[in-house]
Parts: structure tokens; sequence; C-alpha cells
């Protein structure tokens, strides 16, 4: 059953199409990697699935409703949460801060005159978090202070703490180490068994390694969809993008 569909979305930028009448669609549950080389369309596709931009034309739609002009805080509401290229969290919070205020503010009914800690079942959720990104150790470490990949792992963190059906993954790996890759494509993999997962990513060994089915955009355009095998035979890819070996 398909979670997310777009019909001929278009985003133009004065005369620049950046991203040209796109259908696509994801099924519930499904580790989708969007890949292309630099100024394909990816990123800006990403964000109109998130609502930072409203598309020129066309339809997005999230689990049959119409969301194409929603704005992003409407559309992390109804199930959607994203990640982005450069790392967005609270530096001068705790990594445990971090993630309970994302999980707070998912309460139906917020009260502000109830102490922190009487909220047991947000505290539950965090801890439950942290052990899923596996950031425990951290939880008590100031956000400033962590490693780039740790700050890249509280960011998914901060996007679990939402409750969200769809994740919306912008480079998770970009800048990481290779041991910190490895982590990152651990959890993301981990994360993969209970949601489902669109990924933009440059490094080719996680797409392959992590997705099932990848989606190629070259000039705004989707020139191929198929398995991690399927698209490393694709011709037009080869020449596009992957290159001769």
């Amino acid at each position: 059953m398909s979670i997310l569909e777009t019909k001929d979305v278009t985003k133009r930028f004065g005369g620049l199409t950046a991203v040209d009448s796109v259908d696509f669609s994801v099924n519930e549950g499904e580790l989708r990697a969007l890949i292309g080389p630099n100024g394909a369309g990816k990123t800006t596709f990403l964000a109109m699935l998130s609502g930072r931009l409203k598309p020129t034309e066309g339809e997005i739609f999230f689990r049959g409703e119409d969301i194409t002009n929603q704005p992003p805080y409407v559309i992390s509401q109804k199930g959607i949460a994203t990640t982005f290229q450069i790392t967005n969290i609270f530096q001068g919070l705790t990594v445990y801060e971090n993630i309970w205020v994302a999980a707070n503010s998912r309460k139906k009914k917020l009260n502000p005159f109830v102490h922190f800690s009487r909220l047991k079942d947000v505290a539950e959720r965090t801890e439950e978090i942290l052990e899923l990104v596996r950031i425990k150790d951290k939880a008590n470490e100031i956000a400033a202070n962590l490693s780039h990949g740790d700050q890249r792992l509280l960011e998914i963190a901060i996007a679990l703490a939402t409750d969200p059906q769809l994740l919306l993954l912008d480079e998770p790996v970009a800048g990481l180490s290779p041991k910190e890759t490895g982590e990152m494509s651990k959890v993301i993999k981990d994360l993969s068994k209970e949601h489902t997962i669109i990924l933009v990513e440059h490094d080719m060994d996680v797409v392959m390694n992590l997705a099932e089915t990848i989606t190629v955009f070259d000039s705004g355009k989707v020139i191929a969809e198929g398995t991690p095998k399927e698209i490393s035979e694709h011709k037009e890819v080869i020449r596009a993008y992957l290159g001769e070996r």
C-alpha cells in the first residue's frame, strides 16, 4: 500500500526547473533511496515532501490525503519527519533534553503548570529513543559537545520523538568517518523495520546496502527506478551518475 505519492510535481525557480513533472510512489514499510548528481533535484524534491517548499505544479498525497500546500508543522503533525543536510539540533541542551522536548511536543494537551518530572510517558519515550539510536551513554552531554556523527544520530532521535510514520533523511552520512557511517547505517537499518524511510544519499555503498528500491534523479527528472542490482547495471544511470567501472 502506498504511503506517499506525487503526481506531476514540478518546482521552478525563475527560469530554472529544479524538479520536472515527477510521479513518485513509496509503499508503507519501504526503505527507498534517492540518488543522482549534484543539482539533480533530490533535496528540492524532499523539501516539497516536507512542506519547506511548495510545488509550482503537481500534487503530493500522504496516506491518500492531499498535503501539497500544507506548512511544515502540519505535515510533521500528520506523521512525516525530516532530517537535514545541515544538522538541526538544540545546541545548548543536553541530548536527553533535545529528545524530551520533541517527544513532549506530541502530547495532545500541554499543561505548563505540570513539572516535567511528572510526565512519565514522555520520559519513557525519551529513554526508548536513546536506546534505539544508540546514544544512551551520551544522554547528559550538551549537544554542542557531541561529535559530528553523534549530532547526526541525535537529529534522527529528535525526528523519531515526533512519532513519524515516514522518515525523510537528507544525506545522513555526509561528513561522517567510516566508523560513524557504519554506525549510522546500522541505526537506519534498524529503524526501517518499523518506519517507512526515504533516504537521499551520495554514499553508494550505504545506498546499495540499505535500499530496497532506488530512484535516480537527473536534471530534475526521474530517469530510472529499480533494485540496487538493476540500478547498478542501468546504462543511463551509469552514464549520468555512477560512471563506468
